[in-house]
């Protein structure tokens, strides 16, 4: 009898000790294991093929809007702008992650910077849910752009341009730097306050640099969103 309580102290203590570290490892605890999976995924490693390096202009590409209008990225020559990928119905990780974006476009508030985000469930967030989306953030049109489009024009963008991974439902929770040329300079996490806090630093550091020379020879242009804009005007 002696043996079997010793046997049953054992295990609950293993338990605890178990469902202890189980605890430690997700300090937010907010989440189930199996949602996080389902909303974010690691960054996966990407082809090396299409991809562009540090340094190199990005293609060029047009989606389209919250405000329902075509976004053409050719009206981001001569701005500094910060990309990322989230999409409306994430329960956690992407509202921090815009909630970041927010608080950088308080910190900076030269109007050469905008925020640029993708979402990853296009069937679902259409210009409408991404207005009122949006709106959580009290996001100005004019500084923050919320696209929507193709799926296949979105993952192209965010692999190729942003080197992020962008599936449904999945993304990275990085903010991505391009200088007033459209050459990527850098990226680092959102939800990681230090991180964040050398986004601001990259950002300032390259809205000090001379503005490039205007005239710049057009590159080809990559598929339409797949989105009929509501408005004939590019959204600016």
């Amino acid at each position: 009898m002696q043996s079997v309580l010793i046997a049953a102290s054992l295990f609950l203590l293993l338990a605890a000790c178990t469902v202890g570290c189980q605890e430690r490892s997700d300090p937010e605890n907010t989440v189930s294991a199996n949602a996080k999976r389902q909303m974010i995924e690691p960054a996966q490693p990407l082809p090396a093929s299409g991809r562009m390096e540090p340094g190199e202009p990005a293609a060029p590409f047009v989606l389209t809007e919250r405000s329902g209008a075509a976004f053409d990225s050719a009206s981001l020559r001569g701005k500094v702008w910060l990309g990322s990928v989230f999409f409306a119905n994430c329960p956690g990780p992407c509202f921090r992650e815009n909630q970041a974006i927010a608080e950088i476009l308080g910190l900076i508030s030269e109007p050469d910077f905008i925020a640029v985000s993708l979402t990853c469930d296009p069937e679902n967030d259409t210009p409408d849910v991404l207005r009122r989306y949006a709106d959580r953030f009290e996001a100005d049109p004019t500084r923050w752009k919320f696209l929507t489009g193709s799926m296949e024009i979105i993952k192209t963008v965010a692999n190729t341009t942003l080197l992020l991974p962008a599936e449904v439902g999945i993304h990275s929770e990085r903010g991505v730097v391009f200088d007033r040329e459209g050459r990527l300079r850098g990226s680092y996490h959102l939800l990681q306050p230090d991180r964040v806090s050398l986004l601001v630093k990259l950002i300032r550091d390259v809205l000090a640099e001379p503005a490039p020379d205007a005239a710049a020879n057009p590159v080809d242009r990559l598929p339409d969103s797949g989105i009929a804009p509501t408005s004939g005007e590019p959204a600016r």
